[in-house]
């Protein structure tokens, strides 16, 4: 392996480099988007139970933000809960906005490396076909091993882009769409509590 690195050139080294961030950002946000730590089964109903039987509490509002980033949506509306509808939706709307921000985290960055490590495989291609034509001009072509360097930097940086490259967009196009999907399922929890409580806030007036 460590001579297949070392034939590719130094520009194997920012494509090795793009690997290990890639796989830092995949490992963590695959552990970050669990369904269990974003959207916490029954945690709408525990609130709402809280909020019927009179034990809702700024403590426990404060306790359910930190709970998770759906609990940071249903505390931003829990605690205005004694506003109209309109004020509650767009609190929680604001809120959401953050939270989607903090869930696509180094997404960006991810995307940004499957873009570019096939331009940097394509770099070595032509720094290796340089290298050959060099040869060729210094030597003629009567000297396989004068040429076989650069044919195999060019061959071996644009086999470690796209080797790079093809797992970081598929890594990123599926955090994407899971990001989308928890998205999806916040909203629809986070509108079933403002509209109950909007209710509520009626029957209590």
């Amino acid at each position: 392996m460590l001579e297949l690195i070392q034939a590719g050139g130094w520009l194997m080294l920012p494509i090795i480099l793009c690997s290990v961030i890639a796989f830092g950002i995949v490992a963590e946000r695959l552990w970050t988007l669990r369904t269990s730590r974003v959207t916490p089964p029954h945690l709408a109903a525990e609130a709402w139970q809280w909020l019927q039987s009179g034990e809702l509490s700024d403590e426990r509002i404060k306790a359910l933000r930190n709970n998770s980033p759906l609990g940071r949506i249903l505390a931003a509306g829990l605690m205005h809960r004694h506003g109209d509808r309109q004020l509650m939706k767009d609190t929680v709307e604001d809120t959401g906005r953050h939270v989607v921000h903090d869930l696509e985290r180094y997404l960006n960055t991810l995307g940004t490396i499957a873009a570019i490590t096939p331009l940097l495989g394509l770099l070595g291609t032509v720094v290796g076909m340089v290298r050959v034509f060099t040869a060729i001009t210094a030597h003629g072509v009567g000297d396989p091993g004068a040429l076989a360097g650069g044919i195999s930097e060019a061959l071996l940086t644009t086999a470690g882009g796209l080797t790079v490259a093809i797992p970081s967009l598929i890594a990123y196009r599926y955090l994407r769409g899971r990001v989308d999907e928890l998205v999806v399922d916040m909203e629809q929890q986070a509108m079933k509590l403002v509209d109950a409580l909007s209710g509520h806030a009626g029957r209590q007036g």
